[in-house]
């Protein structure tokens, strides 16, 4: 006959009864050091026919190898826990925080998590998960994806009838009350963009096309810095077709810019260029550069803006450069370039005959482009930088661009467009570039030389355009 065991403790031990292998065989089950077990339950011994074998089963004790009045377990933790949901949970919109790190003391809790303790603080999770934390004096400022909030920390905020805070410092509270900033704006899923100077964070929000800074005064927008078009197109892409898209962002402490450089598929025109990285700064308020290099990670250490690219460090911004080595990212060089808009007498339909320009040497025309209207351009020939201009003819020095007059450089406009019908045509060419206004982009050229330490280090002040009322 079968024996009830009624255990009430917890701590205990599960006592194996091992049934022969052979059916036939006569040996008695063997009890796992068992003494006060009879032999003869949960099963008849000595079996009465081969068709009755006792079985190989188990019981649970709470007493030391289950003799009569042994000792007994003393009470403590549950052996096992029964959870109707046994599967873990991901909290995303939740923070843990563990016991103290002293390295003067020789302190370290960090590994502790008391369950007899409130270690846990939530925030709203309609807002999402939980991107990035950042402690600033006595404040923890909370990144989520779609909200940007602030809590105390070590301290507890209470409030008087009239709604008055007041800070109580004694607070055993790790984290106190969240409050959320004013804006509905978050940090998205990109980490990675933001960077901090002084009480000045940057950071972007690809949901909403926005590149945001917090500091003292909340939450400004700094996309709508005249780059509302652009980004909302560049976030659009990252959003919808770069699985994998990064927004990475870094303080320059050389230059006091917010670099951020967006990569992911399909972000430019060209697959060749898969990236657009550039520079917000805040003396002018706006986005002032455009960089031709993609970093993997962007950092500033004391005086020195640095990033990484396929494992290697790099230094930007090398006082130290010879001859050739400006406007080389990573081992290769391109042009600097500065496009601006001609514009003056906005309903007056111009012929623009000249370019100049104040600055050193080494600068060119590479585009100068008017727009006559929605449907016809006038463009320009490529006008020569002055060295790259400069030829000789019977002994005589030309110059084919751009020609130094008092310390200036200016250049005529030569028209490379198609006339039209019924335009007016003197001589064998036409030159000026006639429309109501002009989108000009002026380059570094690749060979001129400057002198001082430093090597090619161009300067452009000012760039100007004569015109005249157009006769067509």
């Amino acid at each position: 006959m079968a024996a009830i065991v009624e255990v009430k403790y917890f701590n205990s031990f599960l006592l194996k009864k091992t049934a022969p292998q052979n059916a036939s065989s006569t040996t008695p089950p063997v009890w796992n050091g068992s003494t006060g077990v009879p032999t003869g339950i949960a099963g008849a011994y000595p079996q009465v026919s081969n068709a009755v074998q006792a079985d190989s089963w188990s019981i649970e004790e709470a007493r030391i190898r289950g003799g009569y009045n042994n000792v007994i377990v003393d009470l403590g933790v549950k052996a096992y826990l029964v959870e109707t949901e046994p599967n873990a949970v991901f909290r995303t919109n939740s923070m843990i925080y563990s016991g103290i790190f002293n390295s003067r003391t020789g302190i370290n809790d960090t590994n502790v998590f008391s369950v007899g303790e409130d270690i846990t603080r939530s925030v709203d999770p309609a807002n999402g998960s939980i991107q990035k934390l950042y402690a600033e004096d006595t404040n923890l400022i909370i990144f989520q994806e779609n909200k940007v909030s602030r809590a105390l920390i070590d301290k507890d905020a209470i409030y008087s009838a009239e709604g008055q805070g007041t800070a109580v410092s004694t607070s055993r509270l790790v984290i106190g009350q969240i409050v959320p900033y004013a804006g509905n704006f978050g940090i998205s899923k990109n980490p990675e963009s933001f960077a901090v100077y002084g009480y000045r964070k940057y950071f972007t929000d690809k949901n909403r096309n926005a590149v945001m800074r917090l500091s003292q005064d909340g939450l400004t927008e700094i996309s709508n810095y005249g780059m509302i078009d652009y980004f909302r197109d560049q976030f659009n892409n990252l959003n919808t077709v770069s699985v994998n898209g990064k927004a990475i962002g870094a303080w320059d402490i050389y230059t006091k810019q917010y670099v951020l450089s967006l990569q992911g598929q399909d972000i430019p025109i060209t697959a060749a260029n898969s990236y657009q990285t550039l520079s917000f700064d805040e003396s002018v308020r706006g986005w002032t550069s455009f960089y031709t290099y993609q970093p993997e990670q962007t950092f500033s250490i004391q005086s020195n803006y640095f990033s990484v690219k396929d494992g290697q460090l790099w230094r930007h911004n090398n006082a130290t450069l010879q001859n050739n080595d400006r406007s080389i990212f990573y081992g290769v060089y391109s042009d600097s370039l500065i496009s601006f808009v001609f514009n003056p007498q906005v309903s007056l339909s111009k012929v623009f005959k000249t370019v100049n320009y104040e600055g050193s040497t080494g600068w060119e025309v590479s585009s100068f482009n008017a727009a006559r209207s929605f449907e016809l351009n006038d463009t320009s020939n490529l006008v020569y930088s002055y060295d790259e201009g400069a030829y000789t003819e019977n002994g005589i020095q030309y110059y084919a661009g751009f020609y130094n007059k008092e310390g200036k450089y200016f250049a005529n406009l030569v028209n490379s467009s198609q006339p039209t019908t019924g335009e007016v045509v003197f001589g064998d060419n036409m030159t000026g570039v006639k429309g109501y206004y002009a989108t000009v982009t002026i380059s570094t050229d690749s060979s001129t030389q400057v002198a001082g330490a430093g090597g090619k280090t161009r300067e452009l002040f000012a760039v100007s355009s004569q015109y005249v009322e157009s006769s067509y």
